[in-house]
């Protein structure tokens, strides 16, 4: 008996596959069906890898067409498994008007230079034109006003469309706020989680940080409730990783990498920091001495497959100048300044093209030049 290919699909649109509303042939479970006299070939795509739903569809296909078309035909049943894709979990928190990009600057560990590091990306971002804003959420360190000589300043109070919100304060062209502005000099901060969390949502959403080309957010050390509350609360464009090269500070900066791309909090990592990567001194300037390890963090970026934006020097003046409360970047023609350049550049580089590849924040067109940077705002 020669099979007819019409009457094997009427026959199949009487079943469906388990989980799934609609018959076989209309859900597209059924991608081709050949008859060859009393022989027919059915090829199957289901979303489901699980035995036993890919057992039941042979059945009842088998079943279908001995039943509806002819009981001694010769059923063949080819299934192929094809998960949809995932989409993606959105980046989590509530945009802040006039803010392009918030940056993450985060380490595992503590004392490996995060928020020096902040300090002067911030320094140098404003240099090549950007405006640039600094959240020191390190809530129970923090360091961002002794580093822009901003200790004795308080945000002042603004009235904007009616509310009051604090004005950041602002040196060195970066505007910043931080708990530091709110607690006595030698004051430990000694608050549960939700304390501050809350402290530093009013820092986020009751501020007047005005036009932002980037806000970098100065993490505390590890990975906990602070992180947590702030990506929930931000929606972070992505996260820069600081580390030193050996092995006890990588190992950390490995788990600040991992937090970041859980798929719950799905954060891009735009790139792994290397500080104190070496120390030249200052009368033997041709030397390096790798004093915590060589090329550590270049080779965690490299294993996790994640950029390495650029090296560090270990240099006194590097110290110094955090200190007495102006950033090294600020200083022209030396190798920090050359350091962070390259690095802000690298930085910026890989924000443009998460927002060429990702969704929301909010895209901007940034052009990169040899020694400095312009933003076209769409």
């Amino acid at each position: 008996m020669k099979l007819n290919r019409k009457d094997i699909l009427k026959a199949l649109e009487t079943i469906s596959v388990a989980g799934e509303g609609k018959n076989m042939v209309d859900s597209g479970a059924v991608q081709n069906v050949m008859t060859f006299g009393d022989e027919v070939v059915v090829d199957l795509v289901l979303q489901t890898p699980a035995l036993h739903i890919k057992k039941r569809a042979e059945v009842d296909v088998m079943k279908a067409i001995h039943e509806k078309v002819y009981e001694k035909a010769k059923v063949k049943v080819n299934i192929k498994v094809q998960a949809p894709e995932k989409k993606k979990p959105e980046i989590k928190g509530k945009p802040i008007p006039g803010i392009k990009n918030i940056i993450a600057v985060a380490s595992g560990k503590g004392g490996v230079g995060k928020s020096t590091v902040t300090a002067n990306l911030a320094v140098t971002l404003s240099k090549m034109g950007f405006n640039v804003g600094i959240l020191d959420a390190d809530i129970y360190g923090p360091s961002a006003p002794i580093m822009f000589d901003v200790e004795a300043e308080r945000p002042l109070s603004v009235n904007v469309d009616g509310k009051s919100k604090m004005k950041p304060v602002e040196n060195y062209g970066v505007k910043i706020l931080s708990i530091g502005f709110f607690t006595k000099p030698g004051q430990a901060v000694v608050w549960r989680g939700p304390m501050a969390a809350k402290a530093l949502n009013q820092m986020i959403f009751d501020a007047d940080w005005g036009e932002l080309d980037f806000m970098l957010v100065d993490l505390p050390p590890g990975t906990g409730d602070i992180h947590l509350s702030i990506m929930q609360s931000l929606p972070i464009t992505g996260s820069v990783i600081v580390s030193t090269p050996q092995n006890v500070a990588l190992a950390d900066a490995k788990k600040g990498v991992a937090m970041f791309q859980q798929e719950s909090i799905n954060v891009p990592v735009l790139g792994i920091i290397e500080n104190m990567a070496y120390f030249t001194p200052e009368e033997l300037p041709d030397n390096k001495y790798y004093i915590f390890g060589k090329e550590g963090a270049r080779n965690l970026a490299e294993d996790l497959k994640v950029p390495f934006l650029g090296e560090i020097p270990l240099v006194q003046s590097l110290r110094e100048s955090g200190d007495i409360g102006r950033p090294a970047a600020l200083q022209t023609a030396t190798p920090l300044e050359t350091s962070f350049e390259e690095i802000t550049r690298n930085m910026v580089q890989e924000t443009v093209n998460r927002n060429k590849n990702l969704p929301p924040t909010e895209a901007i067109k940034i052009t990169t030049m040899a020694g400095c940077s312009a933003v076209n705002k769409k």
